[in-house]
């Protein structure tokens, strides 16, 4: 306790006996001049920002809030010192939790983890009521405006709304005028982006009604925020987010147009989409089917979902996808990411999409500013939560009124598609305002001006210590710039609910606008109640009785099927190039390294699995140069070897991460992550290193078994697991037999060396060794490796093990085998006896045939599987026209 007690006085000063709320206003400068300060509940006085040798006792005049000051009196004094513990706990937790936010400008690659801020936003009850009410008038005003520009259009007779931010906006469809959305509901979930003014009023900035993101990371937030500040979480009483998820499921599924239990789905653009994690989240989380557009399909006006068995019927489409990618047959042609057919699907009134396709030009900023006058005529009120003052410059009066005052304003494309973000007015020069006013004075249509608002600051977390002050401490607390994100959800026909938290974004250090996409932050959101926190979760009710209970199998993409079978593939190819790198690398550096059947095989087996390139010198002929090549290829990602198949096992799991167990999909990134280092110091610092290569390949052993294990125990069997399973022993039986025969050919089963080499590579030295002790006969030898069905790396298990896959992925009744599976050879007709028999020339010519036998069936096998379950371009398709 003496040592805390130093830390705390190193901290905060000798003898320092404040308590914590005073603590935390110490070490945190106010705001910037002219911003609200969260902290402290108070704009910021031009003179009030701190000197370097501002002391404590300056400090007590400006103390957090009470609910800032309760957050941190359960913080605790001793807590200040576990900040940097804890974030070091959620980086880990963001890192293990595969939250990954995807940055297209970023040239090292397109993934990078999420970004969260220790310390939550906090709302007090007034605030969110002032929220809450206008987020619900504003919702219900827009999708009363959308109702009506896809409907009688009065509002554009009118002149409430100018028509060229109708018809003239890119997201404008008029193949959906006319059409009437199920339960005459346009919009299910909406976003508001609400910043804080300097009078600590909340104002509208944007809004978000396309496919707004952020409902999966907002959840992420909260999961990680909420355990590391448990108690403040459940003293200060923030509400739960769960009951909003349920009522915007309940509210779907009783909107669809179907009297049956509806299937609804989540459509996704895909994993190189920025926030593709959050759409396999929320599909687990809500417990929907992901799917990408090749997995649906339109039949005479419905909606279809494309599985292993057939075409499923499909009620409700939750989207993210933008509107103009939906229906390449009305949309743009030039869409891969839609489905053919989907917008007469929506006009038959037989699938209901959220949102309502159409919502683009809602989302424009120019709206805002007719929004005021549109309340009036639609809802006879006032809005409850102002918008910016917005200035439309496609009217004269509005340009020439806001010219003057371009430099205290923001420039904002009117349609997001034809510009390239907002312009801050501040940042520009006297020659590039001139510029700007050009340009407005010639297309006035396509710019939007809107007043500037300094964010409201909220309280960070620095690990970096700030310049010290005078007396020594060092301000870790840093206000930072923040936006607030607030989603309302559909929970019934034109009903609506705020969902009580959000997603706060923080701008990056010094910068005054909240983008991710700019390198922002983000944080959980804190709706402090008054009442009582609603326990609402998303799990089902437990039923009476066991009897009662209904158990729904999910249905497996033909697109997911695929994914899987690959994944299955390539985690055998890499288990089985790993071992045979090892094997190699040993045995050229081992006491059989003059043996030169070993040497043979060796050479012939890393060629044909591109180890090497074809024209490297045999390692009989040129060792050191054949091994040095091998090395220097572990990793190349042009080459069919070990770095390439770990790549392609990766690429196969991030297209069904929903399916994953979380520990399942860390250990493949690690995997990746860890071998691509370890390569690369390997062959730049170690100077190709067989040592090094070897620790390189048994690290990576090591997550492979890890990685079988969890695809083995860790994964529901379905059939979608089937087909996994059945790549993995596919792959396993062509590598094996392959590897067997050519051993045989080059004389490597007859060496000594190169026996215990080839039982090395069946994985079966220790098994062989304890069955046949220190024999090494060729009957011995084939036995365990070709016909013994209790060993899962010999060629008879492999293939019985595959033959039962297959009948019970066709659904054949016990004893009975499918077509498919009768082009693998019957283990049952195997014997010791035929295989060991040797002909005239003395070769095993019975034993080639069945090794010959087992490499075609699994060639021929990948393309029956192929054909029946993926193209469905077999004669045996069940689901086309179905």
């Amino acid at each position: 306790m003496d040592k805390q007690n130093d830390s705390l006085d190193s901290l905060f000063g000798e003898g320092s006996e404040e308590e914590p709320a005073a603590l935390a206003a110490a070490m945190a400068p106010p705001a910037a001049a002219g911003h609200f300060d969260e902290l402290r509940g108070g704009v910021s006085a031009p003179g009030q920002a701190p000197a370097r040798a501002r002391s404590m006792e300056v400090a007590r005049h400006a103390l957090p809030t009470p609910v800032w000051s309760r957050f941190f009196e359960n913080l605790g004094r001793e807590g200040f010192l576990d900040l940097n513990h804890r974030t070091a706990n959620l980086e880990r937790q963001v890192r293990d939790n595969g939250v990954t936010y995807n940055v297209y400008a970023e040239a090292d690659g397109p993934q990078r983890p999420w970004s969260l801020d220790l310390f939550p936003l906090i709302i007090t009850p007034q605030s969110w009521q002032q929220i809450e009410t206008g987020v619900l008038q504003r919702v219900k005003l827009l999708d009363s405006v959308m109702a009506d520009v896809y409907g009688p259009q009065t509002l554009l007779a009118r002149n409430l709304i100018p028509p060229a931010l109708v018809h003239g906006h890119p997201g404008y469809l008029r193949p959906m005028h006319g059409v009437r959305p199920a339960a005459e509901t346009h919009l299910h979930i909406a976003a508001f982006d609400l910043a804080r003014g300097p009078d600590g009023h909340w104002w509208v900035v944007s809004q978000r009604t396309q496919a707004p993101s952020g409902l999966g990371y907002l959840l992420e937030n909260r999961l990680i925020t909420s355990r590391l500040f448990p108690e403040a979480f459940r003293e200060l009483r923030v509400q739960r987010l769960a009951a909003s998820y349920r009522a915007l499921m309940d509210g779907i599924k009783g909107m669809c147009p179907t009297q049956d239990e509806p299937r609804i789905v989540l459509l996704t653009p895909g994993p190189y989409n920025e926030t593709y994690f959050e759409h396999a989240y929320l599909a687990r989380y809500l417990g929907l089917t992901l799917v990408e557009g090749s997995d649906l399909t339109v039949r005479d006006q419905r909606l279809y979902l494309k599985t292993l068995k057939g075409l499923e019927p499909v009620h409700g489409l939750l989207k993210r996808l933008d509107d103009e990618f939906l229906d390449p047959l009305e949309l743009r042609s030039d869409s891969r990411l839609g489905v053919p057919g989907l917008l007469q699907a929506i006009r038959a009134g037989n699938v209901l999409v959220a949102n309502a396709p159409g919502s683009a030009f809602l989302e424009s900023t120019a709206l805002l500013g007719f929004l005021p006058k549109l309340s009036r005529h639609l809802l006879g009120e006032e809005l409850r939560l102002p918008s910016l003052a917005t200035w439309w410059c496609g009217e004269r009066a509005a340009t020439e009124s806001v010219l003057p005052q371009l430099p205290d304003c923001v420039i904002k494309p009117t349609y997001a598609s034809r510009g390239s973000g907002a312009v801050l007015g501040k940042s520009l020069s006297r020659r590039e305002l001139d510029e700007w006013a050009g340009k407005i004075g010639r297309q006035g249509d396509d710019y939007t001006v809107q007043a500037y608002l300094p964010l409201a600051q909220m309280p960070t977390w620095s690990r970096r210590s700030a310049a010290s002050t005078g007396s020594g401490q060092a301000a870790r607390i840093v206000p930072r710039s923040a936006m607030l994100r607030v989603f309302a959800v559909s929970d019934g026909p034109r009903s609506w609910r705020v969902l009580p938290g959000g997603l706060t974004r923080i701008a990056s250090a010094g910068l005054d606008i909240a983008s991710m996409q700019r390198g922002g932050s983000s944080a959980d959101t804190w709706v402090i109640t008054q009442g009582e926190v609603d326990a609402t979760s998303l799990l089902q009710h437990a039923q009476p009785a066991a009897t009662t209970s209904h158990r729904s199998r999910r249905s497996t993409t033909s697109r997911a099927a695929e994914n899987l079978y690959w994944l299955g593939r390539y985690t055998e190819r890499t288990e089985n190039t790993t071992r045979l790198a090892r094997l190699t690398l040993q045995s050229l550096n081992g006491e059989d390294q003059g043996s030169r059947p070993l040497l043979a095989w060796l050479g012939e087996l890393a060629t044909a699995h591109a180890l090497v390139l074809p024209a490297v010198p045999p390692p009989a002929q040129a060792r050191r140069v054949f091994e040095r090549s091998l090395i220097s290829t572990l990793c190349d990602p042009k080459r069919t070897s070990v770095g390439y198949n770990l790549a392609g096992l990766r690429g196969a799991a991030s297209a069904v991460r929903e399916r994953l167990s979380l520990e399942q999909w860390n250990m493949i990134v690690r995997a990746e992550r860890q071998f691509g280092q370890e390569c690369k110091h390997c062959t730049e610092e170690a100077d190709y290193s067989t040592v090094e290569a070897l620790r390189v390949l048994e690290n990576l052993s090591g997550y492979t078994a890890a990685i079988t294990g969890a695809q083995t125990d860790r994964m529901t069997r379905d059939d979608g697991w089937r087909l996994l399973s059945s790549g993995r022993h596919l792959e396993r039986l062509g590598f094996l037999a392959s590897a067997l025969a050519q051993s045989f050919e080059t004389g490597a089963a007859f060496d000594e060396g190169g026996f215990e080499a080839l039982i090395s590579l069946f994985d079966s030295t220790i098994t062989f060794h304890a069955q046949y002790q220190q024999r090494h006969d060729i009957p011995a030898l084939l036995d365990l490796l070709v016909l013994d069905r209790d060993n899962p790396r010999s060629l008879g298990w492999v293939a019985q093990t595959l033959r039962g896959r297959l009948a019970k992925l066709a659904g054949s009744a016990p004893g009975k085998m499918p077509q498919i599976a009768l082009t693998i050879p019957d283990p049952e007709q195997w014997s010791l006896e035929h295989i060991s028999e040797r002909g005239q020339d003395g070769g095993y010519g019975n034993l080639f045939e069945l090794l010959t036998l087992c490499s075609d069936a699994a060639h021929k096998l990948s393309d029956d599987l192929g054909a029946r379950y993926f193209t469905h371009s077999g004669e045996a398709r069940q689901s086309v026209g179905a």
